[in-house]
């Protein structure tokens, strides 16, 4: 019975490894946690400002070149500069912008302009940040358990994308905008007190300085490998039709149903962290690939189903089946990227993988409220999904080396397993790639 449990219970080898990883985990969840209150409180606070899908839709486009911007720039800086120190400095601004949010609300009469302009900024330093905390994985985890590890975090995004916006939605509706932000900066204050514990996490001696020049080896190192284009391209397809978060307040709306509001945001993750909480099996696959491309598809079918609905709890179980789909494939992706991007340019490439996993999002914003206010809120809803799954499908089409990734055959992991065993020194832990071998013939 403890061995049946063991193959699907998640792989605690990281967390009992890397006291950094550790650190990061809890960080992570007490910023998500935070960081979700906000994410409730802020479209809500444009659609009572101005009732307009478009409106709340439109923070997606504020958002969007920042984000590119400072995305590119972040994962060029990942390489170059002490990553602990780029996260600080990072996580301190979030913070300044989450008081800046809170001081607004508690004016008489709340401004629109600084939340498009707050907006903007943490799109910034989220662009500036996330590469330099994806970089990190691969250097303080080693290899054999990076799957594990990304299957932990997932599970610590989805536990706060659980509970943040369930109680965002209660506390907004019952005690306004401004203690939602005031526990999004209390948040930011903890989480700089976890990071500055972090260990040191310097460049490699030969980095160079964050440039233009530095950028495009990374872009064309990511143009050269069609595994990692399929995983970027797949996800920023499936985000881009089938992301209609911004549009949830308007369909508790038609459904009749506000109270429901913190549970459509926070459905998706449920069905997230019930992938999590069973992905022992994760360790065992190695067509990631596959889980990105099936993953994608179900997301996107989820979607347009929810869009069909009338009934809301049928609504709310739709959106937990995209979380799980979105899950399977965002394992499948960042497997992926840590199986077989070289360290030095790891920084650069997450800056990429920034673009793949926001983007997407972004302009998903943009394209839902837009449709919503074109064709009505269902509408976009099913359309998007519908568009998902056919792009989704097109993709796997053009790009079938993603569909054949094998993490025992690929080239590219081979010689990043390799380069990982010469620079920790000894074999490859525990026979990893003997077992991965007999395990993986159940997942070809």
């Amino acid at each position: 019975m403890t061995s049946g449990l063991s193959a699907i219970l998640p792989d605690l080898s990281p967390w009992r490894s890397s006291r950094d990883f550790r650190l990061l985990w809890v960080q992570g969840l007490v910023t998500t946690f935070g960081s979700f209150m906000a994410l409730v409180a802020l479209p809500l606070q444009i659609k009572e400002l101005t009732g307009s899908p478009l409106a709340v839709g439109a923070m997606g486009a504020v958002e969007l070149v920042p984000l590119v911007v400072f995305g590119l720039y972040g994962g060029a800086l990942a390489d170059a500069a002490d990553r602990r120190r780029v996260i600080l400095l990072t996580e301190a601004g979030l913070g300044v912008l989450a008081l800046v949010l809170l001081v607004n609300a508690m004016l008489p009469e709340p401004m629109l302009w600084p939340l498009y302009v707050v907006a903007a900024g943490v799109a910034a330093l989220a662009g500036l940040q996330r590469p330099a905390l994806d970089s990190l994985m691969a250097r303080i985890v080693p290899h054999d358990q990076l799957p594990a590890a990304a299957a932990l975090n997932a599970l610590r995004w989805q536990i706060g994308a659980i509970a943040g916006p369930a109680l965002a939605g209660l506390v907004v509706a019952y005690a306004g905008n401004a203690p939602a932000y005031a526990t999004t900066a209390a948040g930011f204050a903890v989480s700089l007190l976890l990071c500055l514990r972090l260990s040191p996490m310097p460049a490699a001696e030969n980095a160079g300085k964050p440039s233009l020049r530095g950028i495009a080896e990374g872009a064309r190192y990511a143009w050269s490998r069609p595994v990692l284009l399929g995983t970027y391209a797949v996800d920023m397809a499936a985000m881009f039709f089938a992301f209609p978060n911004t549009i949830f307040p308007f369909l508790a709306d038609e459904l009749d149903a506000d109270w429901s509001l913190g549970l459509m945001y926070a459905a998706g993750s449920i069905g997230s962290v019930a992938v999590s909480l069973t992905s022992g099996w994760v360790s065992r696959v190695r067509r990631h690939g596959l889980l990105v491309v099936c993953g994608a598809a179900g997301w996107g079918m989820a979607i347009a189903a929810a869009g069909w609905l009338s009934d809301i709890w049928l609504v709310l179980a739709c959106l937990a089946l995209a979380g799980a789909g979105d899950m399977l494939s965002g394992l499948g992706r960042s497997t992926i990227w840590n199986q077989t991007i070289p360290d030095e340019l790891r920084g650069r490439l997450a800056g990429i993988e920034v673009l793949s996993y926001s983007v997407g999002p972004q302009l998903g914003q943009v394209r839902a409220g837009a449709m919503a206010g074109w064709t009505g809120t269902r509408p976009a809803f099913w359309t998007g999904g519908l568009a998902c799954v056919a792009s989704v499908g097109l993709l796997a089409a053009v790009l079938p080396k993603l569909l054949t990734y094998d993490a025992l055959t690929d080239e590219d992991a081979l010689r990043r397993r390799s380069a990982h065993t010469a620079a920790t020194g000894g074999p490859d832990p525990a026979g990893t790639v003997e077992k991965a071998a007999l395990q993986g013939q159940l997942w070809a």
